[in-house]
């Protein structure tokens, strides 16, 4: 299985109310997803995500690579491969130094690493390439935001503690 290391690189810097900043439910929904992936929370992890969304972008993501290998998967990948590629299990959440984090991120300090992709998407920004995304969130219509896109492939996200 792949395993999907998120590394947030997040300054212990505040809240920004400038125009461009992420909405605040869509780092709530960030940190609570997060959350479910540190404490290994099925069900929680669940209630942030739109699973089709996700297994569609990552069936691409995994199309588009086996195709610049000169490789057609006829079908693409499993329901279940991508199901365990969409997991609390798939992500791993360290520090800077690459160790475990100690606790889970606060939606605060989520905040600084979301950008605006368009009106109704935002997403968590590549610490090494932040033009990048690694996780996508979008407003659904019922209207809270959910998990609708991640990185397939070498995903990092690093998390700094509050006194860095």
């Amino acid at each position: 299985m792949l395993r999907t290391t998120v590394v947030l690189a997040l300054a212990a810097l505040g809240l920004a109310s400038c125009n461009g900043s992420a909405p605040k439910g869509a780092a709530e929904t960030a940190s609570r997803l997060l959350t479910a992936a540190y404490k290994n929370d099925r069900v929680a992890f669940e209630a942030e995500i739109d699973r089709a969304a996700v297994r569609e972008d990552v069936r691409r993501q995994v199309n588009d690579m086996a195709r610049t290998k000169a490789l057609e998967i006829d079908g693409g990948p499993s329901e279940f491969a991508l199901d365990r590629m969409i997991s609390p299990d798939a992500l791993r959440l360290v520090d800077k130094t690459g160790a475990r984090l100690t606790t889970p991120p606060t939606a605060r300090q989520v905040v600084p690493l979301m950008k605006v992709v368009d009106e109704g998407h935002v997403c968590l920004k590549d610490v090494e390439s932040p033009k990048n995304c690694l996780l996508t969130f979008a407003k659904g219509k019922d209207p809270k935001w959910r998990l609708v896109g991640m990185r397939a492939l070498d995903l990092r996200i690093e998390v700094a503690s509050a006194g860095d």
